[in-house]
């Protein structure tokens, strides 16, 4: 008996494939291909056009930025979206992923400035209508770079519906919002103090600002009394109050010097006045319980012009807002006229230096600080008055039946559990910021973006229009001047879950796009843009529609790097998804990585952990692997440390499956698979011999398993859980039909009767065919691939396996009792594995396996699993004994195991004496490591120094020897 199945002549479906995985060719003909079919458009199973009857599934891609290319986060986030997006398509849902890109009005500018700049003429020279030309033309040629690495992920999104925020379909909505939320009472204008670029020269969302901590300094300055000195409460004379700052420039803009009304330091003081220094004016001390009366000196400068908090308590006490800078950070008319013209920090060094001149400098203090830095161009914002546009979100719209603000009416739909968050935690970070949120400032001083549509006349009145038109009509015979300002970027993304279905022009039809696919199902991001986008739609959208925007909203992690840091091009550790799927060599790899190091002395650090991470450069994993290892880390944590170890075991993955393709058509194609139609009786349950099929106790134990997958894998996909998918999908395919069924099946093939061949042949071809059905949304490019092969052999149908039927778990064709027969049969072949191992056999080498039988059952079990465990035990023979005496004395001295009702042994002639000696020598080596470790756990000092890994690894290896020494010694006792 042979170890393997002779091969049948090779077929021409097993020809057209080829000996090995290489995903290059075969995902770059599947991707178009699929776009070509139109299997993403909007419908049921690649119709394109919805199915009245049908459940919809709808997904919104949040959209990357227009200047983007597809990084580490994108392609996670993508590779959820585009499973679910599938699993649903193939249950016959109307299904429709929406893609877009956001035109980025920050970060497309910059782009295009900075282009301008290479050739020396800034935005101005060209003028607004010009430069916003200049931005369409960059849009239009490097704009699409997102979009086409999403191809090479496999993302089936409805390209027909592909939109750009600026689109004239979704600027017709904006406009449209923007004047109903004006006409409502919504939208104001004002001076409010907002985060200020100066280098932009724009207004940014809080959003926006990272704060980074730097080293500086904290110093103190003294303010005298005008009055001359004082007294303070324990009697001592005060010539100033005394207050700490990290940014003495702004002084020269105080309003006030503040303490806490129940400091009993200072309380005698308030109303008193201060001489500002190095300004001609006098200043009150005011109090007020905002102030830390243990923090300092516990008097503080108020700046209410340049400071959020001092803002607050400016204008709770009324003082005046002084600007000191201009919009780009520069010394005003404000200021004195020693400081005017000069740049903020060229101020600082002024005034410090007069400060001290003067004597009012106490002392510098190193302090580390918190600098609110701009994320899109990385300067530091000011706090800026300025005049700006609002979304009043608290307040109820004029004729609102509802009665409810913006906010409350966002806070109301996730409540009431219309919108639910997975994980159900993030509910609370969203209340608390919802709770507290504060009016939106939506206008941005850009050139690119959605112009806001308001105009101001020869008076200065405001007129709010959906055009210049109407607006010329509202204000006849004057000239208007349109507002310069445009609208926040994530202001038009905002409506994206109505603005891409139609809205307001929707129809009555039950498959309109706006009546099927809104709310969508599922809204999938990470918890970085819960407050930028996901609060924002929920507000908008339910405000407009009365609907909410989505029914689940699925938080992910970030994708860190293996040391669970932030990948950024600043720190080197960035990945791209594009280079794990096509493969890069070192020299460019390390120069990508080099490049916009924030630190450039960090290179050399950042060269040899590439070199170390990867030695030859990163290996062409393909999407599939790519895909799998994001779709196994997608579990409801808060962040995901990728390695990219896990994408080599997942390519080794898809390489098993295509060998396990290559075996069942060697196997089945050109043979009779038992497809033909037969009658229960002639497949009666339990098989029989002479009928068209019978099914082995291993055939219905993976179809068995195959059903409890399938259901494993719905729930997976019903809880947002990805890692349960792609984890009950490897465990099923690895070890249960590739280790298992497949060795079981080539016995069965080779020793079987025609009907067991038959039935085997069925079984493989059926449950590889589902199994590839099973995958295809997580590894949609060789599951495609294979399939095409594999599904005519099976008897399917169809063009493709995207539009394929789901596999549905069936649970009446569980069979406990095959279970439970193969699951003896795993143990028994185990066990004969660990004996071979215990007794240092060779693979190759063949022994007599002698099995005392207790029971007639566990006979008539060994008889029939016989063929089985002698294949994958690597056994010449399985002697069944009834009598224990016989048995010992076939059994002599050989290691022995117990399964179930059965002992067993293998047979070896072994010199008896040589053995001794061999046991005897590992006895004394195992013995002196346990006493060699046992003395290191012994030792207080070791114990109390070493990293709990190491202690553990040490008990590890005691526990390991000692399991080890115990089965040599009763070894040596059987031998003598």
């Amino acid at each position: 008996m042979t170890d393997t199945a002779s091969t049948p002549p090779a077929q021409p479906g097993l020809q057209s494939l080829s000996k090995s995985f290489e995903p290059v060719a075969l995902e770059a003909h599947w991707g178009p291909e699929w776009e070509k079919r139109g299997y993403g458009v909007a419908g049921y199973r690649g119709t394109q056009a919805p199915k009245a009857g049908q459940p919809a599934f709808a997904i919104q891609l949040p959209p990357p930025n227009v200047t983007g290319t597809l990084h580490m986060g994108h392609a996670f986030n993508q590779t959820i979206m585009d499973s679910l997006t599938r699993y649903h398509r193939m249950l016959g849902a109307n299904t429709v992923w929406v893609p877009g890109t956001d035109h980025a009005g920050i970060a497309t500018q910059i782009v295009v400035e900075r282009q301008l700049q290479d050739q020396k003429i800034s935005r101005h020279d060209l003028g607004r209508e010009a430069f916003v030309k200049k931005v369409w033309e960059w849009k239009e040629k490097s704009g699409n770079t997102i979009t086409t690495q999403m191809r090479r992920m496999g993302d089936t999104v409805d390209w027909s519906r592909e939109y750009f925020t600026m689109d004239p379909k979704l600027s017709k909505t904006v406009t449209e919002t923007f004047v109903q939320l004006y006409e409502q009472g919504l939208i104001y204008r004002g001076k409010r103090l907002v985060n200020w670029d100066p280098v932009l020269q724009s207004a940014v969302s809080d959003l926006e600002v990272e704060n980074e901590e730097r080293n500086s300094f904290m110093w103190h300055i003294e303010y005298p009394f005008s009055d001359g000195p004082q007294t303070a409460a324990d009697g001592t004379p005060l010539r100033g109050m005394h207050i700490a700052t990290t940014r003495p420039e702004t002084m020269l803009a105080d309003g006030a010097l503040c303490v806490h009304p129940d400091d009993e330091r200072y309380q005698h003081l308030i109303g008193k006045l201060v001489d500002l220094p190095l300004c001609d004016r006098k200043i009150p001390i005011i109090a007020d319980d905002f102030v830390d009366k243990a923090f300092g000196s516990g008097c503080v400068k108020i700046t209410g012009a340049h400071d959020f908090n001092d803002y607050a308590c400016s204008q709770r006490h009324g003082l005046p807002l002084i600007t000191i800078f201009t919009l780009d950070a520069k010394i005003n008319n404000n200021g004195p006229a020693a400081y005017r013209g000069l740049d903020r920090y060229d101020c600082r060094k002024a005034v410090l230096k007069d400060l001290e001149e003067q004597g009012f400098l106490e002392k510098a203090v190193p302090h580390k600080n918190m600098v609110p830095v701009c994320a899109r161009t990385g300067q530091v914002v000011e706090p800026m008055l300025t005049d700006q546009w609002f979304v009043a979100v608290n307040k109820v719209g004029e004729g609102d039946a509802t009665g409810k603000s913006i906010a409350q009416k966002a806070i109301d739909a996730v409540h009431s559990g219309q919108v639910q968050f997975v994980p159900e935690n993030w509910i609370n970070t969203y209340n608390q910021w919802m709770n507290n949120i504060q009016d939106w400032c939506i206008s941005r001083q850009l050139w690119w973006g959605h112009q806001i549509p308001a105009w101001y006349d020869e008076d200065g009145n405001v007129i709010v229009a959906r055009n210049e038109a109407d607006a010329q009509a509202k204000a006849p015979g004057k000239k208007l001047r349109r507002d310069e300002d445009v609208l926040d970027t994530w202001y038009s993304s905002a409506l994206v879950p109505f603005s891409t279905m139609n809205w307001p022009q929707q129809s009555e039809s039950a498959i309109d796009d706006y009546n099927l696919y809104l709310p969508s199902s599922v809204l999938v991001t990470g918890y970085d843009i819960i407050f930028f986008w996901v609060a924002r739609m929920i507000m908008m959208t339910t405000h407009f529609t009365g609907r909410v925007p989505f029914k689940h909203v699925y938080i992910h992690g970030l994708v860190k790097d293996a040391q669970g840091k932030k990948m950024s091009k600043s720190e080197g550790n960035v990945l791209d998804p594009v280079d794990l799927i096509d493969g890069i060599a070192l020299i460019p790899l390390l120069a990508k990585r080099s490049e916009g190091l924030r630190k450039p002395e960090t290179a050399p650090q950042v060269r040899k952990n590439t070199e170390k991470e990867f030695p030859e450069g990163i290996p062409a994993y393909g999407a599939d692997a790519l895909r799998f290892t994001f779709a196994a880390l997608a579990s409801l944590g808060r962040s995901i440390n990728f390695d990219s170890k896990r994408c080599e075991g997942y390519r080794n993955f898809c390489n098993k499956l295509w060998n396990a393709t290559r075996f069942v058509l060697m196997n089945c194609e050109g043979q009779d698979c038992g497809l033909q139609e037969h009658t229960k009786e002639e497949c009666a349950v339990g098989g029989s011999a002479h009928g068209y099929l019978d099914f082995s106790p291993a055939d219905r134990w993976i179809v068995s398993m195959l059903q409890k997958a399938e259901a494993n894998v719905a729930q997976g996909f019903a809880d947002y859980r990805l890692d349960n998918v792609a984890n009950t999908i490897y465990d099923f395919a690895w070890n249960e039909f590739c280790d298992w069924y497949l060795e079981i099946a080539k016995v069965q093939i080779q020793t079987g009767t025609p009907a067991r061949q038959r039935a085997t042949r069925r079984t493989l071809i059926r449950t590889l065919e589902t199994l590839l059905r099973l995958i295809h949304p997580v590894t949609p490019f060789i599951s495609e691939e294979l399939w095409q092969k594999v599904a005519p052999v099976a008897g399917r149908e169809g063009p493709s396996i995207a539009i394929a039927a789901y596999p549905i778990s069936q649970p009446e064709r569980i069979d406990e009792a095959a279970i439970a027969h193969v699951t003896k049969l795993k143990q028994l072949v185990d066990a004969c594995r660990n004996l071979r191992g215990e007794m240092n056999v060779s693979p190759s080498t063949r022994l007599p396996l002698f099995v005392l039988a207790q029971t007639p059952a566990e006979s008539a079990f060994l008889k029939a699993s016989a063929p089985v465990l002698q294949a994958l035990s690597k056994l010449n023979e399985v002697r069944l004994f009834d009598d224990e005496a016989a048995w010992q004395a076939a059994a002599k001295a050989a290691p022995v195991a117990v399964v179930g009702e059965a002992r067993i042994c293998l047979h070896m002639e072994v010199d008896v004496a040589a053995e001794k000696l061999r046991i005897g020598k590992e006895i004394a080596r195992l013995e002196d490591q346990i006493s060699k470790a046992q003395v290191k756990l012994s030792n207080e000092a070791f114990v109390a120094k070493a990293p709990a890994a190491v202690l553990e690894q040490e008990r590890k290896r005691v526990a390991e020897f000692t399991d080890t020494l115990n089965k040599l010694r009763d070894q040596l006792k059987r031998l003598g």
